[in-house]
């Protein structure tokens, strides 16, 4: 199958990035490329590197940006992984830096990966096809207080304590092997009255088990400081998320490091020494268009952040 992905709030990113002819920039989820095409197109003698731990992506946006080859460097990695990927470039800084988080549209269209709940196939998940943990292992090997925390953490979903009932009262008669399989479970664990106007009844927790396979808010989480130290003074970091928990986490993170202080309020001055790594471009996060909306439904949910460096 072809990636195909639409590269979300791209202008708005791309804009964002305040790119520089000769800046050196990192797609941290390369995807399809859509994003890297675009700063590739406004570079000269700078120089793009994109990461992915998707083989499949790293192919077709080598393809996508084989008129680019004199500027790029892709990478199979995770993104938490940035700092020793540009270390062995020899890269000690960068002047911005992208990331458009989640599930990708090829890895949603492709039934055999097994994220979407609207085919009927293997549970996989894996964004990285090289790892062992896969949501066949989660559904069928975590405990029910396990499965009821990462349902109702990841998921939001308010009927997570008898989802996770049901998963194992499902496996102790057979392993739960697919996609179908796991539908009808949650399906029966949801009230009929609730199903019918909270949209497909899998959602919630087909995107808690991903996350959980992915380890996406820890790494996410565990990754935004470093990127901040990574940039250039004046470099930007752009993120965008899909739902709120990654938000939340972004929002956190920028505000802390543009401000740091841990002194109580009342104190006339800080004494804690804790300086400002840079500020937050954007005091509220950027939506889709409306016509971006209209052309891509799979953007309903996306919000753009922006930090920038402090200067030196």
């Amino acid at each position: 199958m072809e990636f195909k992905h639409k590269s979300v709030l791209l202008d708005e990113t791309i804009e964002g990035l305040n790119i520089k002819e000769n800046g050196i920039y990192v797609d941290g989820t390369l995807g399809g490329g859509g994003h890297s095409l675009e700063i590739c197109k406004r570079l000269g003698s700078g120089r793009l590197i994109g990461i992915d731990q998707d083989a499949a992506a790293i192919e077709a946006a080598g393809e996508r940006l084989s008129d680019y080859k004199d500027r790029t460097t892709l990478v199979r990695s995770n993104y938490c992984n940035m700092g020793s990927v540009l270390s062995d470039l020899g890269i000690s800084g960068v002047d911005g830096i992208v990331l458009d988080l989640g599930v990708s549209s090829y890895q949603l269209d492709t039934i055999e990966r097994g994220f979407s709940y609207k085919y009927d196939t293997n549970l996989d998940m894996r964004m990285d096809q090289r790892q062992s943990l896969s949501a066949k292992e989660i559904v069928n090997e975590y405990s029910e207080r396990d499965l009821f925390r990462i349902i109702k953490d990841y998921g939001e979903e308010q009927f997570a304590k008898n989802i996770a009932k049901h998963i194992v009262a499902a496996r102790k008669e057979k392993p739960i092997e697919t996609t179908g399989e796991l539908n009808e479970i949650i399906k029966a664990a949801i009230p009929a009255k609730m199903r019918a106007n909270g949209g497909h009844p899998s959602k919630r927790t087909f995107q808690a088990i991903r996350i959980e396979c992915n380890r996406e808010l820890e790494v996410l989480k565990d990754s935004l400081d470093e990127f901040i130290d990574l940039l250039n003074p004046g470099g930007r970091l752009c993120i965008i998320t899909f739902h709120s928990l990654e938000d939340r986490i972004v929002k956190s993170a920028f505000k802390k490091r543009e401000n740091p202080c841990t002194c109580p309020p009342d104190f006339p001055v800080c004494i804690c020494g804790k300086v400002s790594a840079g500020k937050v471009i954007t005091r509220k996060p950027i939506l889709p268009s409306e016509e971006e909306l209209a052309e891509n439904k799979r953007s309903k949910s996306a919000k753009l952040r922006i930090f920038e460096k402090a200067q030196a």
